[in-house]
């Protein structure tokens, strides 16, 4: 689309729209509604709280325990935020669109639009609301778990942990009867006690990295007591229920006919090498596998915004002290701009919602401004030591075999990926991706594409930098589409009625 398409005046321009309903872009956009601003929030989900507040349909809530005792954390917090939402909806100065996606966005001289439309199993928009305009632009839109292969990684009942936990918030669903909890970092204890307290036998928690690590940063553990807490909560969690936790332990396959039945566990050394002698196999039918988070920046990546590589590896958005980022009509919040947990995201939120009305000439009040950032640097300090003390090994390619799957959408195993590089010569992700197939399936990327630059980077000599992480990121339409959504884009006939 080109600069003179867009219509001299736009009644429905908001001040500012917010893609994210979860801890930061709610928090965001209840800040700049508060501030006066016209604010325009767009979430795929049918209501608010994102993946850290996912909780039953309000609708059928008589059928669901209450939230606060199904593994939510920080529940005051959110009604507080809802409280808040509904008060800015009724006045005038909100627009939630729930169950919309943005597959597109744009950015002009002076306002930004995006592209949306209805998620799978609702009524589709009618042309004239499938496109959003607003003077600024909050992306919110959070992150998913990141994933690591290994032999058997594709068979049912093994899981992201995120997802296990979500089946659990959502739908007070247990995925299975006897449950391993494999990955590494604090989320992992937060599952496991999910699962303990829901009636799941935790056979294991395995984390791939010794407690002692966070001994390297103890200042770094104290910014956030909050979470000393939370690990106190858990640890008590843990003895009630008997569930034994193995530090320097991962999962080096999963075994089953037609359903995990069988999980082979190893002791490694500080690199993810396994030790020789240390194998031995436990019967679980449910495998819930975390490895830390990846922020999802589909569209910070289409805008053209400037990214980094953070601290644990991810591809993150590059912004400023007030969250602006590259383009000055685009601010980002949450973990798009690092992986730092819920509450941490909400501080981000609140500070993108004030610098927005600061930036649109609202006023603002600069001590609260202030003391956001502060908040803000303790919460990074915090994740700087989470992520140090929670690094994926280097060696856990080791633990692959030749005929593991790498990508499951495509099929492609870690013999093809090498055979690529080795043979073909590809020298990068992306040429991996074109001869090989890895990343061009039905998830485009999102489950493979870390394990997948990583192997490439080991395959090469080379290293994970974020033009890399960039080229496995970068799609024109950041979700599915209809072909009826694309066509929009064409202008139409005056006379032309809307099929």
């Amino acid at each position: 689309m080109t600069e003179q398409s867009i219509p001299a005046s736009e009644p429905s321009l908001a001040d500012v729209a917010v893609v994210g309903a979860g801890p930061a872009g709610l928090s965001a956009a209840v800040v700049a509604a508060e501030h006066g601003l016209q604010v325009v929030l767009i979430d795929a989900g049918r209501q608010t709280g994102g993946q850290y507040w996912r909780h039953p349909d309000e609708r059928h809530r008589d059928a669901f325990s209450a939230p606060e005792h199904t593994g939510h954390h920080d529940w005051a917090h959110y009604t507080d935020l809802r409280e808040r939402l509904a008060a800015s909806v009724a006045s005038g100065r909100l627009r939630h669109l729930a169950a919309r996606q943005v597959w597109r966005t744009d950015a002009f001289d002076d306002r930004v639009a995006l592209r949306t439309s209805s998620v799978a199993g609702t009524d589709s928009l009618p042309l004239a609301e499938r496109t959003t305009w607003a003077r600024r632009l909050v992306i919110a839109t959070g992150a998913y778990d990141r994933q690591l292969p290994v032999p058997g990684w594709t068979l049912p009942g093994v899981m992201a942990a995120g997802g296990v936990q979500a089946m659990l918030k959502a739908n007070q669903v247990r995925a299975g009867r006897r449950a391993v909890v494999a990955g590494t970092g604090p989320f992992l204890l937060s599952v496991a006690a999910g699962l303990a307290e829901a009636g799941v036998e935790v056979v294991e928690v395995v984390d791939a990295n010794a407690l002692s690590r966070w001994a390297a940063t103890p200042l770094r553990a104290l910014q956030e007591p909050g979470k000393l807490w939370e690990g106190v909560q858990y640890a008590a969690t843990f003895l009630r229920h008997r569930v034994p936790l193995r530090t320097r332990t991962v999962v080096t396959a999963v075994r089953g006919s037609g359903r995990a039945k069988e999980v082979e566990l190893a002791r490694v050394d500080g690199a993810g090498r396994v030790r020789p002698g240390s194998s031995r196999t436990v019967t679980a039918d449910l495998v819930a596998f975390g490895w830390g988070f990846t922020p999802q920046l589909e569209l910070a990546v289409g805008l053209g915004l400037r990214t980094r590589i953070d601290v644990d590896g991810s591809l993150v958005i590059d912004v400023d002290d007030d969250l602006r980022s590259s383009d000055r009509l685009v601010f980002a919040a949450g973990e798009v701009t690092g992986i730092g947990g819920a509450i941490a995201s909400c501080a981000e939120g609140e500070l993108a919602g004030a610098a927005v009305a600061q930036d649109l000439g609202f006023s603002t009040d600069p001590r609260r401004m202030a003391r956001h950032r502060r908040r803000l640097r303790r919460g990074r300090r915090f994740a700087i030591g989470m992520h140090r003390a929670s690094p994926v090994p280097e060696a856990w390619d080791e633990w692959l075999t030749p005929d593991t799957h790498i990508c499951r959408c495509e099929e492609v195993t870690a013999a093809e990926v090498t055979d690529a590089v080795d043979g073909l010569r590809a020298d990068d992700a992306r040429d991996v991706r074109v001869t090989a197939r890895p990343g061009m399936g039905l998830c485009q990327g999102r489950v493979c594409g870390f394990a997948l630059s990583k192997l490439v980077a080991t395959g090469t000599g080379g290293v994970v930098d974020a033009p890399a992480l960039e080229s496995l990121t970068n799609r024109q339409v950041g979700v599915p589409v209809s072909l009826g959504d694309l066509a929009a884009l064409v202008p139409h006939h005056p006379n032309q009625e809307e099929s």
